[in-house]
C-alpha cells in the first residue's frame, strides 16, 4: 500500500458521498457567502432614541442636536414627558431616553453641575455601549464649551482657559481596526473555526461512512513492521488528501474573504498559507481520531452539533480566556483553533511574521505530531485486529 493509493482513493470518496461533500465544500461555500452578511456594517449606527426637553431653552436644543449629529445615535421622536417616552420603549419604537432637566442652560452658565440623564435599555448591550457613549461624548464636549466661555468671560485668556478645562486630551487610536467594527474583530476568528467545525465534520463521516477500508492490507503484509507501514501510509495519504482538497478553501477563507469583505489584512500570503498549513494537518489529523472514537455518522453529526457553541466560546474571542478556568484554558489549547485564531490574528491582521508567532505556530505543529500519532496508532491497532482477507 502507497501513500499515493490512499491518496488517490479518499480524494475520490471526499466526491463520491454526497453527505461528505455537502459539508466540506457546499457548507463551506454557503458560510462564505451567507455568515459575513450581518457584519458588512461593521458598526452599529444609528440606535433611535427620544429626547424629553424640560428645559426647552437653546442650549438643549443644541444638546439635542449635537447628539443627532453622531454616527451611534439617532434622535427620532422629542416628547414632552417621561410616561410618554416609556411608552415609546416599551413599544421597542425607541431604545432610550435622554432627559434635560429643567435650567439645565441656566446652571451651565452659573457654572453649577447641570446632568442629563440617558435611560438606555441594556438589554442589548451593543445598543447601550452606543448610545451611552454619544450622549457621554457630547454631554463632556458641551460642558466643556460652556465652561470655556464662562472662564473667558471672566478675564482668563483662551489658551488658558481651554487648558483648565481640558489639561488631558484624549485622542484614541484604533489601530487594526480603523472603523472600529465588528466585522473586522469577529471574521477573522469565525472563518478559522468555520473551516475547523467543517473540516471536522467532513473527515468524521469519512472515516465512519461505508468504504473507509477499502484498501485491506494483503496477508503478505501481516508482518508487525509492515502493519506499521500500512499505517502510516494511511494516515499520511488521507492527511494530504485532506490538504490538496482544503487548500483552495482556506485560501478562500483566510485570504480571499477578508479582502471582499474589507477586513484589513497586512500579513503576506505567504505566511499566512505558512501558518494555515499545520492547522489543516491537525483538525485532519483529529478528524481521523473523532471517526474512530464516534463509529457512526449520525453520531459524528449528533456530537458536533452539540460542541459547535462550546468551541465558539473556547476560542476565546467571544469571552476572554482570561476569565475563563486555568483547566479551560488548557482544554481549549487542544483545539487546533485556539492556537489558530491567536496566529492567524496576528499574522494577518497585524503583519507578525512567524517568528513573532513561534509558541502558536510550533503549537499547531505539536498538535499536528500528537493526533497523527495517535490516529497511526489506532490505524494499526484496527488492522493487527482484522480478519485475513479471505482472497489472500
Amino acid at each position: 500500500m502507497t501513500v499515493l493509493a490512499v491518496f488517490r482513493n479518499e480524494i475520490g470518496r471526499v466526491f463520491a458521498l454526497r453527505p461528505v461533500v455537502s459539508v466540506v465544500v457546499v457548507a463551506a461555500a454557503i458560510y462564505a457567502l451567507f455568515y459575513p452578511q450581518p457584519y458588512l456594517n461593521e458598526a452599529l449606527r444609528k440606535v433611535p432614541i427620544a429626547v424629553v426637553d424640560q428645559d426647552r431653552t437653546q442650549t438643549s436644543r443644541e444638546l439635542a442636536r449635537l447628539v443627532d449629529a453622531t454616527p451611534d445615535v439617532a434622535v427620532t421622536q422629542v416628547l414632552p414627558d417621561v410616561p410618554s417616552a416609556q411608552r415609546e420603549v416599551y413599544a421597542r419604537s425607541i431604545f432610550g431616553i435622554l432627559l434635560v432637566p429643567q435650567h439645565f442652560e441656566r446652571d451651565l452658565l452659573h457654572g453649577r453641575s447641570s446632568p442629563v440623564a440617558l435611560y438606555a435599555d441594556a438589554s442589548y448591550f451593543l445598543m447601550y455601549q452606543r448610545m451611552n457613549g454619544a450622549v457621554s461624548a457630547v454631554s463632556r464636549t458641551l460642558g466643556t464649551n460652556f465652561e470655556i466661555s464662562r472662564l473667558v468671560g471672566l478675564g482668563v485668556d483662551l489658551p488658558i482657559a481651554t487648558a483648565a478645562t481640558d489639561p488631558m486630551p484624549f485622542i484614541p487610536v484604533p489601530l487594526f481596526n480603523p472603523q472600529g467594527g465588528y466585522a473586522t474583530y469577529i471574521l477573522p476568528a469565525a472563518f478559522v473555526l468555520i473551516l475547523q467545525q467543517t473540516l471536522l465534520i467532513g473527515v468524521g463521516l469519512l472515516g465512519t461512512l461505508p468504504g473507509a477500508d477499502a484498501i485491506p492490507s494483503p496477508r503478505s503484509r501481516r508482518r508487525l513492521a509492515d502493519l506499521l507501514y500500512d499505517s502510516i501510509s494511511t494516515v499520511a495519504g488521507k492527511l494530504l488528501a485532506y490538504l490538496a482538497i482544503e487548500a483552495l478553501i482556506v485560501t478562500t477563507y483566510l485570504i480571499g474573504l477578508p479582502y471582499l469583505y474589507g477586513v484589513p489584512r497586512l500579513g503576506s500570503v505567504a505566511t499566512i498559507l505558512a501558518f494555515a498549513l499545520p492547522f489543516t494537518l491537525a483538525v485532519g489529523a483529529l478528524g481521523l481520531l473523532v471517526a474512530a472514537a464516534l463509529r457512526k455518522p449520525l453520531a459524528v453529526q449528533l456530537v458536533f452539533a452539540a460542541i459547535g457553541l462550546p468551541f465558539f466560546f473556547l476560542a476565546g474571542f467571544a469571552w476572554p480566556t482570561e476569565a475563563m478556568p486555568l483547566a479551560v484554558q488548557w482544554f481549549a489549547r487542544l483545539l487546533p483553533s485556539t492556537l489558530a485564531i491567536d496566529g492567524l490574528v496576528d499574522v494577518a491582521q497585524l503583519g507578525a511574521s512567524l517568528s513573532d508567532v513561534r509558541g502558536e505556530f510550533l503549537g499547531l505543529w505539536g498538535l499536528a505530531a500528537a493526533y497523527a500519532t495517535t490516529a497511526v496508532i489506532v490505524e494499526f491497532g484496527k488492522r493487527r485486529r482484522a480478519p485475513i482477507p479471505a482472497f489472500a
